[in-house]
């Protein structure tokens, strides 16, 4: 017996019925041999710990633009939070900690520069519009490995693709990621937040505090121990009511005096600029593209070859770009 079967015979009997049992997966577009050593869950994860896309999470936008402070969130260290919260779910409720993971991991690779604004802008530029998990999806399926992709289960990339919007996922182990996304940034923005001197702790809405607690610990576990609590050996993974309207309430209040305020507008203006621009760019002058793109836009077109590339850029990366095309470099000495 190898150590893969032994753990998929671990699963079977310390699983939840409702669990997604690697041994079970609906596998892969272009099927591999079995590892020895490793699930089909747990290679997905690995594959997109070292895929290109994964590194470049360091250098994008959370909420805070080019923040001047070592403590503020980055795309990856709300991935690698939302992972945490996600697989403390899956342990509790007895699901598949490595498929949930997995789909934690990825569920942010497709984000563009500077967070939601690139979001916004490119949803603009692309005909049919452009959503950050389709894009995810599409990275690890299309993008990833010079065109390859990363051929992962379809479980996880059903996960990677649910994680938002109106689909919902056909795992549990979805549903714990798409829980944990919105526990997660509900909870650190707020952090992040205060820690910028945008809000202040007296002006959280106190009956969210009353109900979900008064410091970012607090919160994320009230949240988490509440989905466990209500979802423990169902077949779903939800919020009691209370709880549900409490932090869409605190939601809501992010989005009024954060996410939406008028200490973000300028900046706003300011990346929306840089995308539109660099978008408008390339697909002039497409043969500026990288090589990876080239096949691309000639398979599906200028407008889809440069989306992808600009979607994929990290912040200072489309920065540093924009002012290679359009800022003049200094005038040399005579």
């Amino acid at each position: 017996m190898t150590i893969r079967e032994r753990l998929e015979n671990e699963e079977k009997q310390r699983l939840s019925s409702f669990a997604s049992l690697s041994a079970c997966s609906a596998g892969r577009d272009c099927p591999i041999s079995p590892c020895d050593l490793r699930t089909c869950y747990q290679r997905d994860r690995d594959r997109i710990i070292h895929c290109k896309s994964f590194r470049r999470l360091k250098y994008k936008t959370q909420v805070f633009l080019s923040p001047k402070g070592d403590h503020y969130r980055t795309r990856l260290t709300h991935t690698l939070e939302v992972a945490q919260v996600a697989r403390t779910l899956a342990r509790c409720l007895r699901l598949n900690e490595d498929l949930t993971e997995a789909i934690a991991l990825g569920h942010d690779l497709g984000h563009t520069p500077f967070g939601h604004i690139g979001e916004n802008t490119l949803n603009q530029l692309i005909p049919g519009g452009f959503r950050h998990n389709e894009q995810s999806l599409r990275m690890v399926e299309r993008l990833e490995k010079e065109g390859e992709g990363l051929n992962l289960c379809k479980e996880t990339r059903n996960g990677i693709l649910c994680h938002s919007g109106e689909a919902e996922p056909s795992t549990l182990e979805g549903w714990c990621v798409r829980r944990a996304d919105r526990i997660a940034y509900i909870s650190h923005d707020i952090d992040d937040a205060i820690r910028g001197g945008i809000l202040q702790e007296f002006e959280l809405p106190k009956h969210c505090v009353q109900v979900l607690g008064a410091t970012h610990g607090e919160r994320i576990n009230t949240m988490i121990a509440d989905v466990v609590s209500v979802s423990m050996d169902q077949n779903y993974v939800r919020m009691s009511e209370n709880v549900r309207n409490a932090s869409e309430e605190l939601r809501d209040f992010m989005f009024t005096y954060v996410y939406h305020d008028e200490w973000r507008k300028k900046e706003e203006s300011r990346c929306d600029y840089v995308v539109r621009a660099l978008f408008e760019h390339f697909c002039q002058h497409p043969e500026q593209l990288p090589g990876e793109y080239l096949e691309i836009f000639y398979v599906d077109g200028a407008e889809r070859a440069v989306c992808d590339f600009v979607a994929g850029m990290t912040d200072r990366y489309a920065i540093a770009t924009f002012q290679s095309l359009f800022i003049p470099n200094a005038f040399a000495k005579y």
